[in-house]
C-alpha cells in the first residue's frame, strides 16, 4: 500500500465475535473523536454517539434477542447474530441523527416542505454514515475490531428508547472489541465492474 491510511482501509474487517479484553477509555475517546471529525452537510454535525457498556449493553443484547422472535426466520437469525456480537463486545456505540438539519435548515432553500425534509434527512444520513466509517477506520488503526450492525434498524424504535434517544433517528450500532482470529478479506467486485469513465 502507498501509505498507512490506505493500509488501514484495506485491513478493516467486520468482526462479529470478540474476546474478553476491555478497550481503554483513551482508545474509546480516540475513535469517537475520529467519528466527530467526519465531514457533515453545512458542518451541522447533527449526530450523537451513545457509548454503551456493562449492564446497559447486556440489556441491549437481551432486547435484540427477544425482539428477534417477532420476525421471520432469516431476519430473526440476523438479529440473534447481532445480539451475540453486542453481548461479546466490551462496548458498543450507538449513532443517532438528531434531526436538527431537518428542523432548522428547511427555510434555507425554496423547496416544498416534503422535498426539503427528504433533502436534509438524506444529508443527515450521509453525514452520520461518514462518521461511522471514520469510527470503524480509527478502531482498525488501533488494532480494535468492529462491526456495523445496521440490521438493528428493524427494531430501531426499541433501540432508540433503550439508548434514551426516542426523538432521534437510528443510524447504527457499532460493536467494538478485540478478536484473536485474523479474518481474510471478503471478495470485492473489480473496478472494471463498478466504475464507468464518462
Amino acid at each position: 500500500m502507498r501509505n498507512d491510511v490506505l493500509k488501514v482501509i484495506e485491513d478493516r474487517r467486520s468482526i462479529r465475535v470478540f474476546d474478553d479484553r476491555d478497550i481503554s477509555e483513551s482508545d474509546i475517546q480516540t475513535v469517537l473523536q475520529a467519528a466527530n471529525q467526519a465531514p457533515s452537510a453545512h458542518n451541522q454535525q447533527s449526530w450523537r454517539f451513545a457509548v454503551v457498556s456493562g449492564i446497559k449493553k447486556q440489556n441491549l443484547a437481551s432486547l435484540v434477542s427477544k425482539k428477534a422472535g417477532e420476525f421471520p426466520k432469516t431476519s430473526a437469525a440476523l438479529l440473534r447474530m447481532a445480539a451475540r456480537s453486542i453481548s461479546s463486545a466490551p462496548v458498543v456505540v450507538g449513532v443517532i441523527n438528531t434531526g436538527e438539519m431537518v428542523r432548522h435548515a428547511t427555510g434555507l432553500f425554496s423547496l416544498d416542505t416534503d422535498d426539503a425534509r427528504d433533502f436534509f434527512r438524506t444529508m443527515e444520513i450521509q453525514s452520520s454514515a461518514a462518521a461511522v466509517e471514520n469510527l470503524l477506520l480509527a478502531a482498525t488503526s488501533l488494532g480494535i475490531s468492529s462491526v456495523w450492525l445496521g440490521v438493528l434498524f428493524m427494531i430501531k424504535d426499541d433501540v432508540l428508547s433503550l439508548l434514551e434517544e426516542p426523538g432521534g433517528e437510528f443510524m447504527a450500532i457499532v460493536a467494538l472489541g478485540y478478536s484473536e482470529k485474523k479474518r481474510m478479506p471478503p471478495p470485492k467486485k473489480s473496478l472494471e465492474t463498478t466504475v464507468r469513465y464518462l
